[in-house]
């Protein structure tokens, strides 16, 4: 489902400065959403910008660190005020950590991890629920990773805070099971980004699929026509 039709939605990417959410705001504003795009990297997102406006789509841009402490609060408000809903979310920012072993992961580290990967989308849920109902056809899509089931060693900071992440999105999505919004978790796979290389420094890039083969799968789940809910979707490429 390449061809979604999008035009007037509203669409709002985290971590949209590189990588996979760069590569999915600029199709989604390339299928007519408008985007609000956030990330800490303000260059990243004027490249962004650029993009989006060179393929003919609109774009405001939100540098914002997810960590701080009313900055996705404050969104939701401003959302409210400029567009009074939210159609879609791409909750796609996410923080690798140190890898390590599980009894040498520091305090910061885990307050770092499991602030970006569980306690952020846990404040956007609490923030853009009522945006996302005031839709015709609210639709949430939270990146996750396959390292929830593999559990490789190392990895436990980030598979715990995504394992958490993945249980905390599904209790959402059954609470929604009877109404309009469509609430999923997708698994991108192995593809070309800066996570990837920080965690497997020795593998060769070009090896790997641009992010942008993911769009397939995420235009189908932020389509108004969509009706799988509360899934996990795991993308092979």
């Amino acid at each position: 489902m390449t061809h979604t039709d999008l035009k007037g939605r509203v669409a709002l990417v985290t971590g949209a400065s590189r990588g996979i959410g760069y590569a999915m705001a600029l199709h989604l504003a390339k299928a007519g959403a408008h985007i609000i795009a956030t990330a800490r990297t303000q260059g990243g997102l004027e490249e962004l910008d650029d993009a989006i406006r060179q393929a003919g789509g609109s774009c405001t841009l939100v540098p914002m660190d997810l960590m701080s402490a009313d900055g996705i609060e404050s969104l939701a408000k401003i959302i409210e005020e400029r567009w009074t809903k939210l159609d879609i979310l791409v909750a796609n920012a996410g923080a690798l950590g140190t890898l390590t072993p599980a009894a040498q992961i520091t305090p910061k580290d885990w307050n770092a991890v499991l602030g970006v990967n569980l306690v952020a989308p846990a404040r956007m849920i609490a923030a853009f629920e009522p945006l996302l109902l005031a839709s015709d056809a609210g639709r949430a899509v939270f990146v996750s990773s396959g390292a929830v089931d593999s559990r490789r060693a190392y990895w436990g900071a980030y598979a715990a805070s995504k394992a958490g992440m993945d249980a905390l999105v599904q209790s959402w999505a059954n609470e929604h099971a009877n109404g309009s919004v469509r609430i999923n978790i997708l698994y991108p796979g192995q593809l070309r980004t800066q996570m990837r290389a920080k965690a497997f420094p020795g593998e060769d890039p070009a090896a790997l699929s641009h992010p942008e083969v993911l769009w397939p799968a995420l235009a189908e789940l932020v389509d108004p026509a969509c009706t799988r809910h509360g899934e996990i979707i795991k993308f092979s490429g």
